[in-house]
């Protein structure tokens, strides 16, 4: 799959904002190297789309970036997309 596409809705860029913020309050550094990470880690996903494992939904993956972040993308002939970043805890019902 050349020369795919990588986009980002905006739910997952606002998570990603919202995690990094959340993050800074405490260790700006910090936040900026995991949103250096989560950044660097999805721009790879053009040349390997189904590196990681198939995702809760159908049609979905997820990449765990570190313990705790998981990044879900899509992924077609064209494009990859990527559809939230969230953290671990979001996943399992309250």
């Amino acid at each position: 799959m050349p020369n795919l596409k990588l986009e980002w809705r905006e739910a997952a860029r606002a998570d990603l904002l919202s995690i990094v913020d959340y993050i800074s309050d405490d260790n700006p550094d910090a936040a900026q190297k995991l949103k250096d990470d989560i950044e660097e880690k999805t721009s790879k996903l053009v040349e390997h789309p189904r590196l990681y494992k198939a995702g809760r939904l159908p049609g979905t993956r997820e990449m765990l970036v570190r313990r705790n972040y998981i990044v879900v993308y899509a992924e077609d002939a064209r494009q990859v997309t990527i559809l939230r970043v969230l953290h671990a805890a979001q996943l399992w019902p309250r």
